[in-house]
């Protein structure tokens, strides 16, 4: 009898253990499939123009643009390359070590550097550094280290510093504090000037930030909290000082950025005549100025755009100089879309380069003849490669329908494209700059196939009760019968500006869950980007009301169609996208069988100041619309039949733990049942261990309960 128990329970382990086995399968397809669609990693052009250059593990290429197949490897190191850099005379290179990578916040981390000669051997000169770059005459780097800015001596192999008092948690000297890195994207809060002589930083005094702990574990005995500054919305943010410093002189200035303390000062740069400019936003981020330092050491606003909801947050490409009088600015306050104008530095607006009901997706490059961009012209939900002159004459020189990106070289004398269409996956191709073909670089058609099959999305479009028409896509199984009925999952991500249903090849677990037999769709509502101010902005001050009842009409539009299973509806979604999924599930009424909400935001009181103000206000002034639409406030109205699983990493730095740890504490109270995944030290994209962990939970998680 013992004998036959035993055997029995072995039987059901093999299984338990086959099952497992396949499981962990369905997710490294996907993987294996990603893979296999992979881009050209570290691709950059040359200064002439006429070559690019290439890392292959610990090997630098250069590459003809305008010969095929011509290939030299230039050098050759003993370790994994995470990044380079040539010196501006392209005779030395700088390296990162790949291995001595410690990553800090999303874009931010520090490394060890190796400079060589080309073809010549490689020395670690810098050791767990940042924001490292060359001056221009490429005798020293500039780089930033403990919180201070240093400069190195390349000859001297001797350092000294700029910035003396960056302290943690305190000041920052030339590099940006959490939130400017998480939001405006950018570490490197530095620019030098093009005659070497001056370097224009930012000095951010974070001392009257609130303080954030979060708990590490790393298999510690004693778990230690680690505390950095976070500003909450309505916050204080750090005080930010724009200095000068004079390398010879070695000596720094204050320059005047007015005399408010609480607003954004970013994006320094130099114009082509050798002049310091930079932005300054204000904190409700309704007013947007571009600066100018002239010579003569006076100021001038050269550019000021105002709305009444908000300007949308600027960037690098914002403004483009031409020379220096001219410059493109790409604005959408004008028209109701993102459009360019040609301005001028003492003449102001000159006339629009671009015009239309559709909108300028991305700047790609600026000539001193034509400005080359990403167009939404044929549809929203494409790219396509625009050359427009300075009269305002616009060719397209892309023409397959689908999705387009674009690494021009310097002087846009030729640009490497890769393409994608929901039925292609990438095709990388080198072009002249007229749109002409040189070179095939890589197609993933073959090397995609050979995996196997997976869904097409079909694009459609649908009007709610309310008579918005939304675009979304849906994926069918392979033997879909229209006479059967059918699970289906939801997933969006539904945040202010972005976009979701894109005419491009994409995979994720989601994918997987087709192969099972399951339907995926995915819905852009209201508040989502590339159809208009007007669409994009009306969620202005109410984040997640009408957001959720655009994807709650779409749930309900799929449930009309006679081939979906109403009892098995199910949405998925991370970060904002997980905020959505939480109160489409607190609000679905029991329309949802299955929610699975990754790190989600709970309440955009805990969000950052940023973020959560350009598109809510200040809390103080607009309490409603924090707190009316937080899941917090709605844990009551979770339908006994809709199972939620809370996924979260406890080192989110972004969308902090204690989002989801609230969250559970009110439906607690309430007496619901629920399930959660916690992912000890990970971040907020499950790094650096669980992504793939998290997605294949998904995927068992879906596959039981929906």
């Amino acid at each position: 009898m013992i004998f036959s128990r035993l055997r029995w329970l072995l039987a059901v382990a093999a299984i338990v253990v086959a099952e497992v086995a396949q499981a962990a399968d369905e997710y490294a397809d996907v993987l294996h499939t990603r893979n296999a669609n992979r881009g050209i990693a570290m691709l950059r052009s040359m200064a002439d123009g006429c070559h690019y250059t290439t890392c292959e593990g610990n090997s630098i290429y250069r590459h003809s643009y305008a010969r095929r197949g011509e290939k030299e490897r230039l050098l050759a190191v003993d370790f994994k390359v995470a990044d380079y850099t040539f010196s501006p005379d392209e005779q030395r290179v700088l390296l990162s070590d790949a291995a001595s990578v410690k990553p800090i916040y999303r874009h931010s981390a520090t490394a060890d550097y190796w400079l060589a000669d080309v073809k010549g051997a490689a020395e670690c000169v810098l050791r767990g550094v940042r924001d490292v770059s060359f001056t221009p005459d490429g005798r020293r780097l500039l780089y930033a280290k403990e919180n201070n800015l240093y400069i190195y001596d390349i000859s001297s192999r001797s350092e000294s510093a700029i910035t003396q008092d960056g302290r943690w948690n305190e000041v920052i000297n030339g590099t940006s504090d959490w939130v400017y890195e998480e939001e405006y994207g950018f570490t490197r809060a530095y620019a030098i000037s093009p005659d070497g002589g001056q370097v224009a930083y930012l000095r951010f005094d974070e001392r009257r930030v609130p303080l954030f702990e979060m708990m590490r574990y790393d298999n510690s005995l004693y778990n230690k909290a680690y505390t950095f500054k976070y500003p909450k919305a309505g916050d204080k943010n750090s005080k930010v000082e724009l200095w000068l410093y004079d390398l010879a002189a070695q000596s720094g200035r204050k320059v005047d950025t007015g005399e408010c303390d609480d607003q954004y000062i970013f994006n320094l740069g130099w114009t082509p005549a050798g002049e310091l400019y930079f932005y300054r936003v204000n904190r409700l981020q309704n007013h947007f100025e571009v600066l100018l330092l002239r010579r003569d050491g006076t100021q001038r606003v050269i550019y000021d755009e105002r709305s009444p909801r908000y300007v949308e947050r600027p960037n690098g490409s914002t403004i483009s100089f031409v020379d220096g009088e001219r410059f493109v600015v790409r604005e959408e306050t004008t028209t109701g879309y993102m459009h360019l104008y040609l301005h001028s530095v003492s003449k102001g607006r000159i006339r629009p380069l671009t015009a239309g009901k559709w909108e300028v997706a991305q700047v790609v490059a600026v000539t001193p003849k034509s400005v080359y961009l990403l167009s939404t012209e044929r549809s929203p939900l494409n790219r396509d490669l625009v050359v427009c002159d300075y009269r305002g004459r616009c060719r397209r020189l892309t023409s397959q329908p689908g999705f387009y990106s674009v690494q021009p070289s310097c002087g846009a004398k030729f640009y490497v494209q890769s393409f994608t269409n929901v039925d292609t996956p990438n095709v990388i191709t080198v072009h002249r700059a007229d749109g002409s073909v040189v070179d095939t670089l890589a197609d993933r058609r073959a090397d995609v196939a050979a995996t196997g099959r997976w869904a097409r999305k079909e694009f459609r479009q649908f009007t709610t009760e309310r008579g918005d028409t939304l675009n979304y896509y849906v994926q069918l199984p392979e033997d879909f019968d229209a006479s059967k009925r059918y699970p289906v999952l939801l997933t969006q991500y539904s945040g202010p500006g972005s976009q979701s249903v894109r005419n491009r090849w994409s995979l994720d677990w989601e994918d997987a869950m087709v192969r099972k037999g399951y339907i995926v769709a995915c819905c852009d509502g209201r508040g989502t980007g590339f159809r208009g101010e007007a669409f994009k902005k009306v969620t202005y001050a109410d984040l997640g009301r009408k957001e959720v009842e655009d994807q709650l009409s779409f749930a309900r539009y799929l449930v009309s169609q006679s081939w979906v299973d109403a009892e098995r509806i199910g949405i998925y979604g991370w970060s904002y996208g997980g905020f959505m999924a939480l109160n489409c599930a607190l609000h679905g009424e029991g329309l949802f069988r299955m929610a699975i909400a990754v790190a989600p935001v709970t309440s955009w009181r805990y969000y950052d100041t940023i973020y959560t103000e350009i598109y809510n206000g200040l809390p103080q002034d607009n309490p409603k619309g924090y707190d009316d639409n937080s899941p917090l406030y709605h844990a009551a109205k979770l339908s006994p039949r809709t199972r939620l699983l809370i996924i979260h990493g406890t080192a989110d730095d972004n969308v902090h733990f204690q989002n989801s740890m609230e969250m559970c504490r009110r439906l607690n109270e309430a007496g619901k049942q629920y399930d959660m995944m916690v992912y000890p030290d990970q971040n907020h994209s499950m790094r650096p261990s669980a992504t793939s962990l998290v997605r294949q939970k998904m995927i068992d998680y879906t596959t039981k309960n929906l």
